[in-house]
């Protein structure tokens, strides 16, 4: 009898350390595919991602937007604002890129949601969207020192009126 009262104590043994290591599996699963990252900061807005970027926002500007979006490795900093063509043309300059902005063909995927949380189309996906991007290291721009990398895209959305797109990281 105290063989069976031993298989049967640990046969329950086993059973509670099944079912504990199964629920524990269910956290450890839940946890793993828990979607931290990346997340979006909800305190940060177009004045902190100006101030981030050094680019200041053309007076008469509409439709300022800016976000910041928190990663693992590295966050990335979103500004968008409708201006003059001249304007953008300034914006796109004053990042001293090695190139001109450029027509951007639409055969790329928009690297995820991103200026989509500002309620924007992303640029990559936009016909006509001009593109320019630049390591501010590369460049010896030392205003932006804490940057590896910006871009700024342009679209045209009405008669001299230009939406500004920065992305920088």
């Amino acid at each position: 009898m105290t063989i069976c009262r031993g298989a049967r104590f640990f046969a329950a043994l086993a059973a509670v350390v099944c079912l504990t290591a199964c629920s524990g599996a269910d956290a450890g699963g839940a946890r793993a595919s828990d979607e931290r990252w990346p997340q979006w900061d909800e305190t940060a807005g177009a004045a902190e991602v100006s101030a981030f970027m050094k680019v200041a926002v053309p007076e008469g500007a509409t439709g300022v937007e800016g976000a910041v979006q928190v990663n693992p490795r590295e966050d990335v900093y979103l500004l968008s604002f409708v201006t003059s063509e001249e304007n953008a043309e300034g914006i796109a300059e004053d990042l001293r890129s090695e190139e001109p902005l450029e027509d951007r063909k639409v055969d790329l995927a928009p690297q995820g949601e991103r200026f989509g949380h500002l309620g924007l189309p992303e640029p990559e996906s936009l016909e006509g969207t001009r593109w320019v991007g630049v390591c501010p290291p590369c460049v010896g721009d030392e205003r932006r020192s804490k940057m590896q990398w910006i871009e700024v895209y342009v679209q045209a959305v009405a008669e001299g009126r230009t939406r500004v797109y920065l992305q920088a990281f």
